[in-house]
C-alpha cells in the first residue's frame, strides 16, 4: 500500500532542504568573497576555513540544482525563472575567482565554463520573468554577468591569456548596462522594507568595481590589452563604481539603523555577500592603483562583512534546526496516518 508520502518528502532533511528557494545560494557567494577578502588582507587560515565552508555549501547546491533538473523538472523551470537562480553562476564565479588566487588554473578555468554555459539560458530565464517595482534581487543579472568578468580578468592574469582579457571585457560593460536597467525596475521602497537582498543594489556595483581592478591588474602583468586611452577610461570607470558602491554602502547602513530588521531572513545572506565584496573591491581598487590610504577602509570593511557573515550564520542555524523538527514532527504525522 502506498505510504502516503513523495519520495521528496520521505526524509525530514530532503523535505527541507526541498523548501529552501533558490536565493539560498547567496550563502556561498557571501562565504566565497568573504574568503578572497580575507586572503587579500593576510588572514590564510581563516580564509581557507571559509572556502572550505562555501564548497561544502555550493556541491549540496549543485546537487540540489541537478535533481531538480533531471527528476522535478517542473520545480527546476519554475525556480529558473526566479532572479535568485542567477546565485548559481555568481556563486561558481566566486569560487573560481578564489581557486584561481589560490594557484588552481584548471579548476577556476572549469568553473569559468560552468559559469558560463550557465549564464545565458538563465539570465533569459529571469529577464523574461522581470517586472516592475522589483526587489533587490533584481540586480543578480548584473552580478552573475560581472562574475564572469572578474574570474575571466583573475584568470587571464594568473595565465598570461591575452585574450581572455578581452573576451572579460564584454560581460564587464553587460554587467554595467543591466546595473542601469535593473535600477529602473528595483522598488527603492525596499531600501527600508526589505529583508536583504536590498542590499545586492549596492553589490553589483561593487563586483564590477572589483571587475574593472582585475582587468586594470591584468594589464599589469606585462601583456599590451589596450592602448593608454582605453585604460584610463577603464580606469576612471573602476574609480566612478567604486565610489557609487560605497555611497550606496552609507544609504543601505543608515536605512538600516532607521528601520531595524533584526530577524533572519534567508535573504540577508544577500546582504552579506555585498559587505564582503565592497572590501575585496575596495582592497583590489586599492592595491592595483595604489592607493594605499584605502587599505585601511578596506581591512575595517572585511571585518565588518565577517561580523554580519557570523550573525547571519548564527541565525540559519537556529532556523533550520527549527526547519528540520518542524518537518520531522509533519512527515512523521503524515506516516502515522498513513493506510498500511
Amino acid at each position: 500500500m502506498s505510504s502516503g508520502t513523495s519520495p521528496a518528502s520521505s526524509h525530514p532533511l530532503r523535505a527541507w532542504w526541498a523548501q529552501r528557494p533558490p536565493a539560498a545560494g547567496a550563502a556561498v557567494m557571501a562565504t566565497g568573497i568573504l574568503s578572497v577578502a580575507l586572503h587579500l588582507t593576510g588572514h590564510e587560515i581563516l580564509s581557507r576555513i571559509a572556502l572550505v565552508l562555501a564548497c561544502a555549501a555550493w556541491l549540496t547546491l549543485a546537487a540540489n540544482f541537478v535533481y531538480l533538473l533531471l527528476v522535478e523538472r517542473a520545480r527546476w523551470v519554475t525556480r529558473a525563472g526566479t532572479p535568485g537562480a542567477l546565485t548559481a553562476v555568481a556563486a561558481t564565479t566566486v569560487l573560481g575567482t578564489r581557486f584561481s588566487l589560490f594557484g588552481w588554473s584548471p579548476l577556476a578555468v572549469a568553473l569559468l565554463v560552468l559559469a558560463a554555459l550557465l549564464w545565458p539560458g538563465l539570465l533569459a530565464l529571469v529577464v523574461t520573468h522581470w517586472g516592475r517595482r522589483i526587489p533587490g534581487a533584481v540586480f543578480l543579472g548584473c552580478v552573475a554577468t560581472e562574475g564572469l568578468a572578474v574570474l575571466g580578468a583573475t584568470l587571464a592574469a594568473a595565465t598570461s591569456t591575452a585574450w581572455l582579457a578581452h573576451a572579460s571585457l564584454v560581460p564587464f560593460w553587460l554587467g554595467i548596462v543591466l546595473y542601469l536597467i535593473a535600477l529602473f525596475r528595483f522598488d527603492l521602497r525596499q531600501v527600508a522594507r526589505g529583508s536583504g537582498d536590498h542590499w545586492v543594489a549596492g553589490g553589483a556595483l561593487a563586483i564590477s568595481a572589483l571587475a574593472g581592478a582585475k582587468l586594470l591588474a591584468a594589464a599589469g602583468t606585462g601583456m599590451y590589452l589596450w592602448n593608454d586611452d582605453d585604460y584610463a577610461v577603464l580606469h576612471d570607470v573602476t574609480v566612478f563604481l567604486l565610489a557609487l558602491d560605497l555611497a550606496w554602502y552609507a544609504v543601505l547602513l543608515a536605512a538600516e539603523i532607521a528601520w531595524p530588521r533584526l530577524r533572519y531572513d534567508v535573504r540577508r545572506w544577500s546582504t552579506v555577500f555585498p559587505l564582503g565584496m565592497t572590501a575585496a573591491a575596495t582592497l583590489s581598487v586599492a592595491a592595483v592603483l595604489d592607493v594605499p590610504w584605502l587599505d585601511a577602509p578596506g581591512q575595517a570593511l572585511v571585518w565588518i562583512a565577517v561580523a554580519v557573515w557570523l550573525a547571519v550564520a548564527a541565525g540559519a542555524v537556529v532556523r533550520a534546526g527549527a526547519g528540520l523538527r518542524s518537518t520531522g514532527a509533519g512527515t512523521g504525522e503524515v506516516r502515522s496516518t498513513a493506510p498500511r
